[in-house]
């Protein structure tokens, strides 16, 4: 037998390229709609977690985690990884960071962060909350790719983190830009669409007004929002924040104090300097970065009887000191790509937490079942204490002791189990009542776990406490301005002129 295949060109190109996209699309660039997370940061997540590297814990070497996750679940190159984790930790790329990083971790003039051997990480206490319940038999676990463990194909996701943190990727055929949003809106978004699974989008805006950068800004253009919100593309304008300062003799300066979301600083303030060397708007002096560790800063020096309003409308028009933001928010939803308006995004993740909420109560029902089932044993064993010493003095080994407890008494295989495992000290007066306790609490906690399973009311109730608990504990105020209308930028071109 020869193991040569003929075949087209054209058939072999299509067929493996189509294999390649089905993988880059699928298990690459795009975030699934449920956790709002790649497959790589899912890992990161979840490879950390496993390895108890926590919020709680002190911090542990990059490399370390970055290894782990390599040699476990994610057979790329580690730099692809450890970038991966660099971005989930840089509070000016995520709305709430989902890694907590010491040393370098770069910053926002493009510097690149410190090697994973100098840096230090854990998760940060927001993203336990992406991965509370996950040892509950909550969400589908897959083998890796040697099939030595399981991972998880989704996590169980506490808050809604698609919304909150955004995502940006380039797949084949498909990219996406999902833009940051403020969690404590997201979520309060969220619990208004359990109430009320017929909303329309106009009242979900009112909850969830717009996209919340972590660098702030201002956000103009409503209609492109709704849009957006509708379709899934959309398009804003996204300005500086800019306020002019007197300084002496009678000279001005612009102060920028919040530059648009994924704008590099150094390469915006080379840009601003060569409109000054170019002389392309008269009466600028000179450019400077002033940014420190209380915050950003650039000022703009002017020279004297300039135009203030012209040089800014200037550098808004030809500067990166207002760009396009353009919505193209594409997730994976049942392994298909799909452009989602904001509505079936947050369908989506509502029907993933009833999925976790009640696999959830199953898990810990069948649990306080198992327990309570050996508690009435132990408290049966009290009221017939003596005849139960007698019986086991009386049986040659322990095997003979628990087949003796279930002929002569009916006690089950576990509560005979349980009974011959018993120490001496258990069977003080103290105990007797600590057992009695024990069997009242599972029974109310199993009743409840019941109501849950079986009535889809209290399944939502707890899903939104749970939603309120994580909004109490870290919502903060929104950063980014939202205004309605798009300003036009008008620049007299007789102002130009030297």
């Amino acid at each position: 037998m020869s193991n040569v295949q003929n075949m087209s060109l054209e058939d072999i190109m299509g067929d493996r390229f189509g294999r390649y996209s089905k993988y880059i699309i699928q298990e690459r660039a795009l975030p699934d709609i449920r956790d709002g997370l790649k497959p790589v940061q899912r890992r990161i997540l979840y490879s950390m977690n496993k390895d108890g590297n926590t919020f709680d814990k002190g911090f542990r070497k990059s490399a370390k985690s970055v290894g782990n996750v390599m040699g476990n679940f994610h057979p790329h190159g580690d730099s692809s990884i450890y970038d991966a984790m660099v971005r989930m930790s840089q509070d000016w790329k995520n709305r709430e960071a989902l890694i907590e990083m010491h040393g370098n971790n770069g910053s926002m003039d493009g510097d690149p962060p410190a090697a994973m051997r100098y840096t230090e990480a854990r998760l940060s206490e927001i993203a336990g909350y992406l991965l509370h319940d996950i040892e509950k038999n909550t969400v589908p676990f897959a083998w890796n790719f040697d099939d030595t463990e399981k991972e998880p194909t989704v996590l169980p996701a506490a808050f809604p983190n698609l919304l909150v943190n955004g995502a940006t990727g380039i797949s084949a055929g498909y990219a996406t830009d999902i833009p940051p949003h403020n969690l404590a809106e997201v979520i309060d978004a969220v619990v208004y669409l359990i109430d009320h699974p017929n909303a329309k989008l106009d009242k979900l805006m009112e909850f969830l007004p717009g996209p919340d950068f972590p660098t702030g800004a201002i956000i103009q253009g409503k209609d492109g929002i709704r849009k957006a919100y509708e379709t899934g593309k959309g398009r804003v304008a996204v300005r500086s924040r800019t306020d002019i300062e007197n300084l002496r003799g009678g000279k001005k300066q612009i102060v920028v104090t919040e530059i648009p979301y994924e704008v590099n600083k150094a390469v915006l303030v080379k840009k601003i300097d060569d409109v000054r060397v170019n002389n392309k708007v008269p009466g600028i002096a000179e450019v400077r970065d002033e940014s420190d560790r209380d915050g950003l800063r650039i000022a703009i020096e002017l020279k004297k009887d300039a135009d203030e309003q012209t040089i800014l409308n200037y550098l808004l028009k030809y500067t990166d000191l207002q760009v396009n933001y353009n919505f193209n928010m594409v997730a994976i939803d049942n392994y298909t790509p799909r452009q989602v308006g904001i509505i079936p995004m947050l369908t989506s993740y509502i029907a993933h937490r009833k999925e976790i909420i009640v696999a959830r109560s199953k898990f810990d029902k069948e649990k306080a079942e198992k327990r309570l089932h050996i508690v009435e044993g132990l408290i049966r064993v009290i009221s017939i204490l003596d005849d139960v010493i007698a019986l086991i003095r009386a049986s040659e080994n322990k095997a003979d002791a628990k087949e003796n407890l279930k002929v002569s008494y009916d006690f089950s295989e576990e509560q005979a189990e349980a009974i011959v495992t018993l120490q001496l000290y258990r069977l003080s007066n103290t105990d007797i009542v600590a057992l009695e306790n024990e069997e009242a609490e599972l029974r109310e906690r199993i009743t409840m776990l019941k109501a849950i399973i079986g009535d889809e009311r209290t399944m939502y109730n707890v899903m939104k406490r749970e939603l309120r608990e994580v909004k109490k504990k870290f919502a903060n105020p929104r950063l980014t301005e939202l205004q309605d209308e798009a300003e036009t930028i008008e620049i007299d071109v007789a102002s130009l002129i030297v």
